[in-house]
């Protein structure tokens, strides 16, 4: 397939939202074994969702996953905290779009498109996996970068987005989101 510049399908998903992106490298991913032992002791949400670890790639998986690959598109999300809006729904909405843009791709010939989203899966009130059911949106979910041992704040420094933890509610969250394309 003819590598087609990437800058219009970026450009698809960040028009008019406060979010921004850039192709890169997948070498330029970092990932790391800790990243995972982040969601195993400190998230209340560690083997209770398909989406989540103990049933995501491992650190060593993921980064041969991204060895395979040639471009990627690391999205940036800025989710300042507002009135008319929750950042749920700003998250919730931003998936989607990276969702359709994931199956517009595809149609379009890059056929290994496929995108790692932020933080856990929020499609379900309760995921299946703890009432002992299949993912009702297995079309539509997808794994966090963290579940699948990617260092975020690394990752996202190494391209120079801004990152940091918060120390208030108040302060504008980063979210970021890896297209994997070819």
């Amino acid at each position: 397939m003819e590598k087609k510049d990437l800058a219009p399908y970026l450009e698809k998903v960040v028009k008019e939202r406060d979010a921004d992106g850039k192709v890169i490298h997948p070498s330029t991913v970092v990932t790391a074994p800790w990243v995972r032992w982040k969601c195993q002791f400190g998230c209340p949400g560690y083997g209770r969702s398909y989406c989540c670890p103990p049933d995501t790639p491992s650190a060593e998986n993921t980064r041969s996953t991204l060895d395979t690959y040639e471009r990627t598109i690391l999205f940036h999300l800025d989710a300042a905290k507002r009135a008319d809006e929750s950042r749920s729904k700003l998250l919730r909405s931003f998936t989607d779009a990276l969702v359709e843009l994931e199956g517009e791709m595809f149609k379009d010939g890059y056929y290994r498109a496929f995108v790692l989203v932020s933080g856990p899966c929020g499609l379900c009130k309760e995921c299946g996996k703890v009432r002992g059911k299949a993912c009702e949106f297995g079309y539509r979910a997808r794994p966090s970068m963290e579940a699948c041992g990617i260092d975020v704040y690394q990752t996202a420094r190494n391209h120079g987005f801004p990152i940091k933890p918060l120390k208030r509610k108040e302060e504008t969250q980063n979210l970021y989101f890896l297209m994997l394309v070819d």
